[in-house]
């Protein structure tokens, strides 16, 4: 009988915290660092993200706009090539497909399938957490992880947000900063969307320990990353239709907020 009533209790408490983190984060905001932590392969939510923020800055006014820091941009015309390319890479491929995709899988598998990757990709925040000196960040991070990969059914429910247990979202690009490197310049890749010299060195270097490189075959990694992009915009569809109308010039837009985001994160 314990043992029924500890199952029951389990159940109910799994159920109630899957609806409040569906109803909680059926509307995505960045972390684009968001699941994977070389997040730079989520490149509509990335844009999403980055032009959201964008465009609340601009309502603060062109004096603290130009008090912000940028970041060298000394490949602007390459990198403006490239912005256009996979602009129209979101309407022409990802849109439909996740337009598709959001059809067909329900809003509460969606969620469960985004808080499955973003607890996977714990040993990549663990890490870099340890590596900057941030051992109360590694520790919240484990119970974290434990409490999502036993109770909530291998991270498909978010307990740890629901117990109040912090993500400390860390990558390689802000530990690099954190010991001085700069960003260099700043680069808009093809399909990975924007990024700095730093970062993606840092992205590079996470995966290595980002467990969908291990997961076999060499298909299982694209491919699973490959979900997670079309689940991730899925949830965040219309977004940047309409942010990009709010902004004079959404190439800026996007390479400034993506920059004040990162440097936020550091600072943090």
């Amino acid at each position: 009988m314990k043992r029924t009533g500890l199952v029951f209790a389990i159940t109910v408490f799994f159920f109630l915290s899957l609806k409040s983190t569906s109803s909680g984060q059926s509307t995505a905001t960045y972390a684009p660092e968001y699941g994977f932590s070389a997040q730079r392969v989520e490149l509509a939510s990335i844009q999403v993200a980055s032009l959201k923020e964008a465009s609340a800055e601009q309502e603060e006014g062109e004096q603290a706009e130009s008090s912000a820091e940028t970041v060298p941009d000394p490949l602007e015309p390459v990198n403006r090539a490239f912005f256009e390319f996979n602009d129209r890479f979101y309407f022409w491929v990802m849109k439909p497909v996740a337009t598709g995709y959001k059809t067909v899988v329900p809003e509460e598998v969606r969620v469960c399938i985004r808080n499955f990757f973003t607890n996977l990709a714990f040993p990549v925040r663990f890490v870099n957490n340890l590596l900057q000196g941030k051992f109360f960040g590694a520790f919240e991070e484990t119970c974290g992880f434990l409490v999502n990969s036993t109770v909530g059914l291998g991270g498909l429910a978010d307990i740890a947000t629901a117990v109040d247990l912090k993500r400390h979202d860390e990558d390689l690009g802000q530990t690099l900063a954190v010991y001085g490197a700069g960003p260099a310049f700043y680069i808009n890749w093809p399909f990975f969307g924007p990024s700095t010299l730093r970062d993606t060195i840092g992205v590079a270097g996470d995966i290595f320990i980002d467990p969908l490189t291990y997961l076999g075959e060499y298909w299982y990694a694209p491919g699973a990353r490959g979900l997670n992009v079309v689940n991730e915009t899925s949830l965040r569809i219309g977004d940047y239709e309409s942010l990009k109308k709010a902004a004079l010039d959404p190439y800026v837009a996007l390479r400034d907020a993506y920059y004040q985001n990162r440097l936020s994160k550091i600072k943090e």
